[in-house]
């Protein structure tokens, strides 16, 4: 019997190069990126990448929300048609309007606290087409829920959005969708900010937040810091 070493010879030697010439490596071609709304964050991401997964996780009033905000009024100035999967109802249309998201713009999708429809709802969005962003809102989802979640639907809705020009946004609790997504960002509340005396009555005016990149590669370029601070203010 002709062993296998020989016979791949044999192959090679029949093609006489062909092979090789169809095989050949080919970079792939940074994706294109839109603006976060945050000029710090943008300065340290370099922007959100289409065609991938971005991940933002971060524990209650970490500014997750304050984020996802920013990044959808973005996408109005873009003038692009925004979805939003909304896992637990949490969702606050007026708080959103007051940020400047276009809910004229925007498709509100409720789960009532189902994460397999909104994995599902995500998936037949991204692979219908015509939206500039799909945010995923996992956030108020349980952590033991969370890990639950077969990573072979992480690569699923990866392989989805790949060479498509949406932008999806995931809000999580914990990092867990590990190397499906492109970029990912931790929010961290640093303080509180109050107007007023102390020991009279006071005002809420925002907070100062951290965010924070696990993995600096994902930049477009070498950054000296992996994280940045910015103010938000409160919503009136």
């Amino acid at each position: 019997m002709q062993s296998s070493a020989a016979l791949r010879a044999g192959i090679e030697s029949a093609l006489g190069g062909r092979l090789a010439a169809h095989l050949r490596w080919r970079d792939r071609s940074a994706p294109e990126r839109v603006p976060i709304g945050i000029a710090e964050l943008d300065g340290l991401a370099g922007g959100l990448p289409r065609g991938s997964i971005t991940e933002i996780h971060g524990l209650a009033s970490s500014g997750r929300t304050s984020l996802v905000a920013a990044i959808l009024a973005a996408a109005a100035g873009r003038e692009e048609i925004c979805a939003y999967v909304d896992s637990s109802d949490v969702f606050d249309p007026a708080s959103a309007e007051a940020a400047g998201v276009d809910l004229a713009r925007l498709l509100w999708i409720r789960c009532g606290g189902n994460p397999e429809h909104a994995l599902k709802a995500a998936d037949l969005l991204i692979q219908n087409g015509g939206f500039g962003l799909v945010v995923l809102d996992l956030g108020d989802i349980s952590t033991q829920i969370a890990r639950r979640i077969p990573l072979a639907s992480w690569f699923r809705l990866r392989r989805s959005i790949e060479n498509t020009p949406t932008v999806m946004v995931l809000l999580e609790r914990n990092h867990t969708v590990k190397s499906c997504a492109a970029l990912a960002i931790e929010m961290r509340r640093e303080r509180v900010i109050w107007s007023g005396a102390p020991a009279c009555s006071r005002l809420l005016r925002g907070a100062r937040l951290n965010a924070v990149l696990p993995d600096a590669r994902i930049s477009r370029k070498s950054v000296a810091s992996e994280r940045t601070a910015f103010d938000v203010s409160a919503v009136r």
